[in-house]
């Protein structure tokens, strides 16, 4: 089948540091990243794939399906990754892209004895921690003994690195005017820095014995322990929508929105560069205001894998067995905090908690630049935004988040080699027992979320907690518009010493208002908690054939059974469960053509399925307190997605260790997941700053969700609480989408060339370009809310794939000779779409 694979000659030197940045390397794999880490793997345009080690299945920290992070196991213990992009009948279902398997080393394949030890360091400019240790280790040999041949391997290793991104965002997603002229101001600024801190412990080891020839037996460990801790902090200048109209930029640039379709999405202006000033008599005294969030949340997962399985070889009989278990507990602890600044240079009214900050901004070439107009007569100084005592406490968030992922997994596979007929090779035939659980509690309260003056504490009360935040935002591009000068709740104390953090906090909430304080009652949500649990029966049997040195390959055909419960709370906060089971039959074909001794022709033809991720699959939701939030709902009825795929690759081997190879790829799924969105209706009002209001009261008639923790802000009345929002819920498109796709690569050493070129025969080349396209379905995102205000009402798109890029290419300039090995590569994707924003979005 198709199979691509990258394989360490010696153990710990995958060429990367991070395995989703080594699986960058293979042609038709993107990456995400997070702060400039890899942790998002594409395969063919889509997240939906598998990750296996040493063929069994992984599960991860969250709610996905796709099994272990790959931020979470260090490249240093494994030995091989490997692709599979078309599948054959023993391949577990449940990818759409195709399946990882992280291969370890076997120790008795060893041919001496395996002694390593690797340590690194990473030193980055943008990190305030230093240099980073990376420190690895593998032992492994194996004895011939009187009860048969013994093999042991042990590797190990530990990874510390910090990751910093800068991530300014500017929405300009609305129509101002000044009464004769039009343009899209600025609704919202936010200047972020995103800080992560990793310590992973990795540890894999593996026991073989061989009593005889013909029998084996082996027991897998691989324990993995990942802290990743969160440093970040977001600067908001929030309340500049109320001066949409009122303050006219001094540049504008035209963006043009082009085409969908047949209607002209037309130009419109927008702003560019200006000023955004107070107006204390004419527009609301509160605005714009400055605040300062510090997200100080991690995540600490422990995921273990244990695997005891034996093979029996007979003289035409082969028979494998293994029982495995899986298993991730997660926990995301979180104590994030926003405060308010109070600017002393303008008149308070003693009621809002907001108070007025002059900004300038300058998006030209697209650096989003903004920060404080210091020429304005309301501009505070440098001492006054790093006094506590202009600080008031605004909210304070607490989690600590439970996620507990497990997967028990019983196979049995066996091979008949069949010598007296002809094409056929051999027949295999295989039953998998599955138990997938996923069980999510949601853990937390809040402070505050004070929006009137008279609540708020100030920093005076909780003064020792304010530190100063970083100053090293332009260390990014250089630029010189940015805030400088803030102040956070410490971050590391935050982390360190969290409940300590938190009885300041209250102490400083009862201190400001003894009579009616706000106190910290940490405890489950029960509407978001879920519980899904499923039992699959999987069957396949496959057709090995060869006709000489021709034709070879597989026919067969997988049946799988699963049955569901998810269960919830209702609203009678009893626990309730809905059940129901799916059934499949995938057919899956492999063909390879050898029409010469260097020329395969690969031609692979497959049915999988995709299962929901268990959050889709909860009866639970979440409820934020802020009024451009979204209640993600769930749906226990969503039905897996289809994939039927097709495959057909040319492949030339030109010279030794070279390749040029094209291939053609066609997914077309049917009941692909999306999201429905409901947005909830705007209304023209007068009396909101913004002038839009949404329906404060359920049941939402024309549209969203009724929150009823929601502390309204621009599109409300501050002094109510509740306030109608978006929703979404996922579901199934019925209609059939289509991806498609070239994969091109190639692969030349001049090793053949070494009497003529010497030393520079150790150079080669490596490259790959993938070009995709995708298509198809029923279901289209249309323009709601802001969005019809600037393009129109009516405006619809095809919805179409999360981290999708059409084109994408990468070249690797390597050298290999005199034991020295090196290598350089540069890697592009085009533009994708994505929901990581910035701005804690």
């Amino acid at each position: 089948n198709l199979k691509e694979v990258i394989q360490a000659v010696d153990i710990g030197k995958l060429p990367d540091q991070n395995l989703a940045e080594v699986l960058e390397n293979i042609t038709g794999v993107q990456i995400t990243r997070t702060a400039g880490i890899g942790t998002g793997v594409q395969i063919r345009g889509t997240n939906a794939n598998r990750v296996e080690i040493n063929g069994v299945s992984t599960v991860g920290a969250g709610a996905g399906r796709s099994g272990i992070n790959f931020e979470d196991v260090n490249a240093s213990i494994i030995s091989a990754v490997e692709v599979t992009k078309a599948p054959d009948a023993k391949t577990i279902e449940g990818s759409v892209g195709g399946t990882v398997n992280l291969r370890t080393i076997r120790p008795l394949e060893l041919s001496d004895t395996l002694g390593s030890v690797r340590v690194q360091g990473e030193q980055s400019s943008l990190s305030e921690e230093g240099l980073q240790p990376r420190v690895s280790a593998a032992f492994g040999d194996n004895w011939d003994t009187g009860s048969g041949k013994f093999g042991f391997i042990i590797t190990g290793s530990y990874t510390e690195q910090e990751s910093v991104s800068f991530r300014p965002r500017t929405d300009r997603d609305n129509i101002s005017t000044d009464g004769t002229n039009e343009w899209m101001g600025i609704q919202f600024l936010v200047q972020e820095q995103e800080n992560y801190d990793y310590e992973t412990k990795n540890l894999a080891t593996t026991f073989e014995w061989a009593p005889n020839e013909n029998l084996k037996f082996h027991l897998d460990a691989i324990l993995n322990d990942q802290k990743r801790s969160q440093d970040s902090y977001r600067i908001q200048a929030s309340g500049v929508s109320a001066l949409k109209n009122d303050s006219i930029p001094s540049q504008f640039e035209t963006v043009n929105f082009g085409s969908l379709g047949d209607v002209n999405l037309g130009s419109k202006q927008a702003a560019l560069v200006g000023n955004i000033e107070p107006n204390l008599t004419e527009v609301d005294d509160d605005d714009p205001n400055l605040r300062f969030s510090s997200d100080t949340g991690s995540r600490v997962t422990d995921s273990k894998m244990f695997v005891f399985g034996g093979e029996w070889q007979g003289d035409n009989l082969n028979v494998s067995a293994s029982i495995a278990t899986s298993s991730a507990d997660t926990e995301s602890p979180d104590l994030s905090t926003t405060i308010n600044f109070m600017n002393p240079n303008c008149p308070q009214d003693g009621t809002s908690n907001d108070n007025c900050v002059p900004f300038t901004y300058d998006l030209s070439g697209g650096s989003l630049a903004w920060g404080i107009n210091f020429n304005s007569p309301y501009a505070p100084t440098a001492a006054q935004l790093t006094d506590p005592a202009n600080m008031i406490l605004d909210q304070v968030e607490v989690g600590a988040d439970t996620t507990e992922n497990s997967e028990d997994a019983f196979r049995v596979d066996a091979s008949y080699y069949i010598d007296a007929i002809d094409l056929i090779t051999s027949v295999d035939v295989g039953y998998r027992f599955s138990k997938t659980s996923h069980e999510y509690r949601d853990i937390g309260d809040r402070i505050g979320g004070f929006s009137q003056l008279v609540d708020s504490p100030n920093g005076t009360l909780f003064a020792d907690l304010l530190v100063k935040g970083p100053d090293n935002y332009n260390d990014a591009d250089g630029r010189d518009l940015f805030v400088k000068d803030f102040l956070l709740v410490d971050p590391d104390k935050s982390f360190s010493d969290p409940q300590g953090v938190i009885d300041i906090l209250q102490a400083a909430v009862i201190a400001h208002d003894p009579d009616s304080p706000d106190i910290l009652d940490v405890q489950e949500r029960k509407n978001a908690y879920r519980k899904i649990e499923e039992e699959t029966n999987a069957l396949y049997a496959q057709v090995n054939f060869e006709y000489g040195d021709f034709i070879r390959g597989n026919l067969g055909v997988r049946y799988i059974e699963t049955e569901v419960d998810s269960t919830g709370y209702n609203p009678d906060e009893m626990l309730e469960t809905t059940s129901g089971s799916y059934d499949f039959l995938l057919p899956r074909l492999n063909l390879v053509i050898e029409p010469t001794d260097d020329l395969l022709v690969r031609l692979g033809y497959g049915t999988d399925l995709r299962r929901p991720n268990f959050d889709q699959l909860g009866t639970g939701y979440t409820l934020d307190n802020q009024e451009n939030s979204v209640v993600a709902l769930g749906n226990p009825g969503l039905e897996p997605e289809e994939v039927d795929s097709f495959d057909l690759s040319v492949e030339w081997y030109f010279a030794p260790a070279a390749i040029a190879s094209v291939g053609y790829f066609r997914k077309e799924r049917t009941n692909i997941f999306g999201t429905n969105f409901e947005g909830a209706q705007l209304y023209p009002s007068t009396t909101t700053t913004g002038g839009l209001e949404r329906d404060a009261t359920a049941p939402c008639e024309d549209g969203g969700f009724f929150n009823p923790n929601v502390v309204p802000n621009q599109l409300g009345d501050p002094n109510t609480l509740g306030l109608c929002v978006d929703k979404t819920t996922p579901g199934n498109d019925p209609e059939t989408t289509t991806q498609s796709g070239f994969e091109f690569a190639f692969q030349y050493g001049l090793a053949d060339f070494e009497k003529d070129l010497g030393w520079a025969s150790g150079f080669g080349v490596i490259a790959n370009y993938t070009i995709q396209d995708f298509d198809g379905g029923s279901v289209e995102d249309c323009t709601s809310g802001r969005g019809a205000v600037v393009l129109g009402e009516g405006i619809c798109a095809e919805r179409g794939l999360l981290d999708f890029s059409e084109n994408a290419y990468n070249f690797t300039l390597y050298y290999e000779k005199y034991g020295l090995s090196a290598r350089m590569r540069y890697t592009w994707r085009e533009a994708f779409r994505t929901q990581d924003f910035a701005g804690g979005a």
